[in-house]
């Protein structure tokens, strides 16, 4: 079915439009680097970096989730209105995470000892 519409739109002069070919090359080079950053999460995971503990791991996180939106999802070879809406959108998520991060700080001292998984007695 696809190859009639491929001829079709050659017959009517127009051009079938074609998705972007990465090279195994790359992909590999992604893939083992989204490998690497998976075995930095969890080595990180496994270190107490006190209050930077939340922030190592989301910016592990944004990192991947970037790869992952550049070469996987071919955003690095589309438009660049789609790399603008991305940015807007990922300022967005920051801006959202960070303000629920200080909301929850402004509280902290309220907290009763205990009271809770995980809080310090």
């Amino acid at each position: 079915m696809r190859e009639t519409a491929h001829a079709e739109a050659a017959a009517a002069g127009q051009t079938a439009a074609v998705g972007h070919v990465v090279p195994l090359r790359v992909l590999v080079a992604v893939w083992g680097t989204l490998l690497a950053l998976t075995g930095l999460t969890v080595a990180a995971a496994g270190v107490d970096l006190g209050s930077y503990n939340l922030g190592v791991a989301m910016l592990i996180a944004t990192a991947k989730a970037t790869l992952v939106l550049l070469f996987f999802m071919h955003l690095r070879y589309d438009r660049p209105i789609l790399a603008i809406v991305f940015v807007t959108a990922l300022l967005f998520v920051a801006l959202f995470v960070s303000i629920a991060l200080l909301d929850s700080n402004a509280y902290a001292h309220q907290l009763i000892p205990g009271y809770g998984p995980a809080l310090p007695k």
